[in-house]
């Protein structure tokens, strides 16, 4: 197999701004290994930012090659640059040094999948026209090679007129070699000439864009050997014929998704519980430094119980990004894509849908931003109506909390519970969608066009830098906006505070006996018992209790008492703060066990005046479903506005959401509690 020489450094070269840093920017077919390569090169130095003026994500970090430091821009994925979608414009302007926002790139970076060249030099020569310095990379040659695909780099290298090295991002094989050929690349002060092969591939009249086809089928044919045994295809056909069924293909997606929630609510048990000791062991500690009183109570119950109660879920958040990365990297989401696009076009969503579908797992907010690459109105308005229905990362850590009230020693059981929360909100969506296609926005979607990239083995790395970028992600908002509103729940449930004298008047006649008595004993123990009277109280006569009480007579056919009320009416600003705000609400009215069991154990000795559960059966499952289905998210009734340009649509969006919530929780509700034993 032949292989490209790199171009001799004469000298070394300079810095290319007054940062230090040469500009790179990656570009490539999607499932191309862009992304696996751009986390090999950067690791943990990368962030997620937008095009200016738009919401497609370009994800930006620094490396380290030949002793550059280099500035690298991952630019969405591909097929071409001239076909007029966003993406595509987006990623010209940004070759060529258009967007304000990012500096021109001093190189191109073109990954191609080195088993399918045919379909990715398309793409290749497009970039190499552009006249960026322009490095090939064929990725993914391990595969290749296993299955008999052998490519002379040469050939391509002579007829592209740029370097082609092969690589694979996975194993990290071929680096040194792109690390010193692109920094000869970057010194090179002249651009390399446009072969006259690739001029003459546009140059004929009426069919430029056959004549590029033709010509990248041409040149692969020329500089591939001997392709993969028909053996290792038969297999792929085999597999595909189930994933792609039309009824087995969903049956094996919601077998996929079923085990992996039941992984999850499995594995996440063991770092949950030592989330837990490590908070309880901290809120003990600054109890025994700091003298009780105000400061103590916001320290303990404010900060450390609300933020704590929300990021004991953080190991289910990750091992859900671990899990759907992993099948992401193997090719399987993008048959999983085809398959529910059947199912979708017959709702009326588009099949372009889908990667704001799979977006809107982890937030609604960036789901919604993606429908830009929806080219119809109509179209991209159904989608963002829709995609605050499926379960969001923000909704975890309320799914967990009910089902480990429920079913904490049934894992399995629990697990099946999780994986109904995620479809409940998926066919909720799917059945809202066909209701808005017969009524309010008639019409037909367009199809789907995606590329099925062969199976692989998916790239260990890939999946944990991308846990730990969602889970750093969960942090900063436990550590900012969650930590703010559990800030300010307690403020809400401290004041204004019950004094002695207001609590002997409201309190039962044998409550003042017994605090009478107490106070006579004046022991640790009986002032622990009027601590808890106290405490009871208090709740009640704070702003968060009157709030509760307000609307309890609309919330009480649900099952929800007014303490779950404060909790419901706080998640509209942020749908986790739930958790949060049941953590400081029922630990300020019950100490004990605030200090000595975890959140949901506090919570299932809760009892109603009439001595019954407050979290039985039919309460949990009522507000688990309540849940999935409303619209608790100020933030995304934001972009919703901003996309839509108005409030006439988020606020159509809010109704109808709260509405479907209310009323599937209602009969959540009274079907089970009044369902024969």
């Amino acid at each position: 197999m032949s292989t490209t020489v790199p171009l001799m450094v004469l000298e070394p070269p300079e810095p290319a701004d007054s940062n230090g840093r040469w500009c790179v920017a990656l570009a490539g077919n999607p499932n191309a290994g862009k992304t696996t390569l751009f986390n090999r090169l950067t690791g943990l130095n990368a962030k997620t930012a937008n095009f200016p003026g738009t919401t497609l994500e370009c994800r930006q970090g620094h490396a380290r090659l030949s002793g550059l430091d280099l500035t690298l821009l991952d630019l969405p994925g591909l097929y071409g640059m001239t076909a007029g979608s966003l993406e595509e414009q987006l990623a010209a302007d940004a070759l060529l040094g258009k967007i304000p926002k990012f500096p021109k790139p001093d190189a191109a970076v073109v990954v191609l999948d080195a088993t399918s060249i045919d379909r990715h030099l398309y793409l290749a020569s497009q970039v190499r026209e552009l006249g960026v310095p322009t490095l090939v990379v064929l990725n993914m040659i391990d595969l290749a090679h296993r299955e008999g695909i052998y490519i002379d780099l040469t050939a391509l290298s002579d007829e592209l007129g740029c370097p082609v090295i092969a690589v694979s991002a996975r194993t990290g094989d071929g680096l040194n070699q792109l690390s010193l050929t692109l920094a000869d690349l970057l010194h090179t002060d002249e651009h390399l000439p446009i072969p006259e092969p690739l001029r003459a591939c546009t140059a004929c009249d009426g069919c430029p864009h056959a004549a590029r086809h033709r010509w990248a089928g041409d040149l692969s044919r020329r500089a591939r050997g001997a392709d993969c045994p028909d053996r290792l295809k038969r297999v792929t056909d085999a597999i595909d014929r189930l994933a792609t069924h039309p009824l087995l293909g969903v049956g094996l997606f919601a077998a996929i998704m079923a085990g992996l929630f039941i992984a999850i609510f499995s594995l996440a048990a063991y770092p949950m519980d030592s989330i837990e000791w490590a908070f309880a062991s901290l809120g003990d500690g600054v109890s025994a430094l700091v003298p009780p009183g105000h400061l103590q109570s916001f320290l303990v119950d404010g900060v450390i119980g609300g933020v704590g109660g929300v990021l004991v879920f953080l190991p289910q958040i990750c091992i859900l990004f671990f899990g759907l990365t992993l099948l992401e990297d193997t090719g399987y989401l993008a048959r999983a894509a085809l398959v529910m696009d059947r199912l979708m076009s017959k709702v009326g969503l588009p099949g372009k849908a889908f990667v704001p579908m799979l977006s809107a797992h982890a937030c609604a907010i960036p789901a919604i931003m993606s429908t830009r690459v929806i080219d119809s109105k109509r179209d991209r308005l159904l989608t963002i109506l829709i995609l605050p229905l499926f379960t969001c990362s923000a909704r975890l850590p309320v799914y967990a909390m009910v089902i480990a009230l429920l079913f904490a020693s049934q894992p399995v059981l629990g697990g099946l519970v999780f994986f109904g929360a995620y479809a409940l909100g998926i066919v909720a969506a799917l059945v809202m969608a066909f209701v808005f296609k017969r009524t309010i926005l008639p019409g037909k979607p367009r199809s789907l066009v995606i590329e099925l990239p062969d199976y692989r083995m998916p790239s260990l790395r890939t999946a944990l830098l991308t846990t730990y970028d969602r889970g750093r992600i969960f942090l900063k908002q436990a550590g900012t906006v969650i930590l703010l509103i559990s800030i300010i729940l307690w403020a809400l449930a401290s004041y204004p505070q019950l004094s002695d004298d207001q609590l002997h008047q409201i309190a039962t006649p044998a409550e003042v006996a017994q605090m009478e008595i107490l106070q006579a004993e004046n022991t640790p123990q009986a002032d622990e018992q009027l601590a808890l009277i106290h405490n009871r109280y208090a709740v009640a006569h704070s702003f968060a209790g009157q709030m509760g009480r307000l609307v309890e007579p609309i919330f009480a056919p649900l099952g929800f008492d007014w303490k779950i009320n404060i909790g419901i009416l706080s998640s509209f600003a942020a749908r986790e703060t739930v958790v949060s705000t049941l953590a400081i609400v029922y630990g300020l009215s019950d100490d004990d066990a605030q200090d000595t069991q975890t959140l949901t154990q506090t919570l299932s000795h809760q009892t109603r005046p009439d001595g019954s559960k407050v979290f039985n059966l039919a309460t949990s499952m009522s507000l688990l479903v309540f849940f999935v289905l409303a619209m608790q998210c100020l933030p995304t009734q934001a972009v919703t506005r901003r996309e839509t340009g108005g409030w006439k649509w988020p606020i159509f969006q809010i109704v109808y959401m709260t509405a479907l919530a209310y009323g599937a929780s209602l009969v959540t509700y009274q079907v089970i509690a009044h369902w024969p034993v």
